[in-house]
């Protein structure tokens, strides 16, 4: 079993850098141009030709209310009809994909992020399904890794039982606050009753996993006041738990200017509500996974982690990094070997590309053989917080400490102040480095310099 992270303010002080939170590497912000519809015909190719299983990501955009908070892409209305359009192409997206594939390669997972999902009508999600199922092999026997995004304020056991019937069998809940002042100054009031009674909906209806979103550093927050959020939230015993930093940036995202900077938690109160967080989740008996992400003993995660097999992709951490990733809908990003390319993130231009029988890819990269070495390495770390020099030597033909030799004063650093141990086998990311992983993987990266960096958030 992995050891305990160890809270050192110090150290954190320290390293709490603007970094990527490495969904991939390189980072979606390495993407460009040159990549299009040819390369992903190319990749698909190649995917059909080594029958690699799938995993799908649709996005659905739409909210009938916005979050102040939210950087996602989205399309804020009250009018449902808006929908139709959208799905439209979105089912023409799904053909042009499939015709593509071979019928063999499964689907072991599926899931629907936004916006919010279930702002589609009941009769909306039968038929995307239905095309879903009717285009790509998904799987019939509850097997699969099915999941959804609910906003509780959307959903109701009706909806649940919906889902439930069309094949979902794992939920990831928003909440990111229950105190009522700091629900107004976001704009998303939702109440305990409207999140549990999902939950006890999911669990009625047998759903396989329950994950719940919680956000820190957000308006009128205090410590004492979110440790209280966190113990309501453990009483619903989510089988995991996101807990994520705000990254207040209003001149890149726009609802956020209405947020007001001056009643934002000060970084010291948002290390006390994260330090307090980690104390209850432990406490209550969830394994910290890594990168904000905290799961049950025996959530499939956390077992992964134990046996070395779990990996990071688009979907965050995962046991299906394996899978060839395709992404459908507006602004999505796929995954294809060495492929990475994504649609257009706005909708107009989605659907009227789509409406001329022509796929949205706008645009991409293709890794390098130095971008694979350094994906392996950032993977490794930050799924499993040990690296194995032979490992990445026996896939990539190289001798590690010479590949890496201008790193190598970094890393030494980085081992005297105790985030990790450094051997010549090895590196390996010490307790009190765990929560700074990200800035361990960023001394890997080669793409990041001062501009870039501008672009991520902190890491705590």
């Amino acid at each position: 079993m992995l050891d305990d992270i160890r809270w050192d303010t110090d150290l954190i002080r320290r390293y709490d850098l603007a970094g990527p939170r490495y969904t991939s590497y390189p980072t979606a912000v390495q993407f460009d141009g040159h990549v299009g519809t040819f390369d992903l015909f190319h990749a698909l190719r190649e995917s059909r030709k080594a029958l690699r299983p799938l995993s799908l990501y649709v996005h659905i955009p739409f909210c009938a209310n916005i979050c102040y908070y939210c950087a996602c892409n989205k399309v804020i209305t009250k009018d449902r009809g808006r929908a139709l359009p959208y799905l439209q192409r979105l089912e023409q997206e799904i053909q042009l994909i499939a015709c593509h594939l071979d019928p063999g390669q499964t689907v072991e997972q599926l899931h629907f992020g936004g916006g919010t999902p279930t702002f589609l009508s009941h009769d909306e999600l039968r038929q995307l399904m239905a095309q879903l199922r009717k285009s790509f092999n998904l799987l019939d026997d509850d097997s699969g890794d099915y999941g959804i995004e609910i906003d509780p304020r959307e959903a109701d056991w009706s909806t649940m039982g919906l889902l439930r019937e069309l094949g979902f069998n794992r939920v990831s809940i928003g909440v990111q606050d229950l105190d009522p002042s700091v629900q107004r100054a976001v704009n998303r009031l939702q109440s305990l009753d409207e999140t549990r009674a999902v939950i006890e909906a999911a669990r009625t209806l047998q759903f396989r996993s329950i994950n719940i979103d919680l956000i820190y550093g957000l308006p009128k927050q205090t410590p004492e006041h979110f440790a209280r959020t966190v113990e309501e939230v453990i009483s619903l015993q989510p089988d995991r738990l996101s807990v994520f930093n705000y990254a207040h940036l209003p001149e890149r995202f726009m609802p956020q200017r209405r947020i007001n900077s001056d009643e934002l938690p000060t970084p010291a109160q948002k290390l006390e509500m994260l330090q307090q967080t980690i104390e209850q989740l432990t406490r209550a008996g969830y394994r910290y996974i890594g990168m904000d992400h905290f799961a049950l003993p025996d959530d499939e995660l956390a077992i992964a982690q134990e046996e070395s097999t779990l990996q990071r992709n688009f979907q965050g951490y995962t046991t299906h990094g394996h899978c060839d990733l395709i992404g459908l809908g507006v602004s999505a990003i796929s995954q294809i070997g060495d492929l990475y390319c994504q649609n257009s993130s706005d909708l107009n231009q989605y659907q009227s590309t789509l409406a001329s029988a022509q796929l949205a890819t706008n645009r991409g990269l293709l890794c390098t053989r130095d971008d694979r070495v350094r994906r392996a390495v950032i993977q490794q770390l930050i799924c499993s917080f040990e690296l194995e020099f032979a490992v990445i030597e026996k896939a990539f033909n190289i001798d590690f400490r010479a590949y890496f030799a201008p790193l190598w004063p970094q890393l030494q650093g980085m081992a005297q102040d105790g985030l990790l141990e450094l051997s010549d086998e090895r590196i390996t990311v010490l307790p009190a480095g765990r929560l700074l992983v990200r800035s361990v993987c960023m001394v890997f990266d080669a793409y990041l310099d001062q501009q870039n960096r501008q672009r991520f958030s902190r890491v705590i």
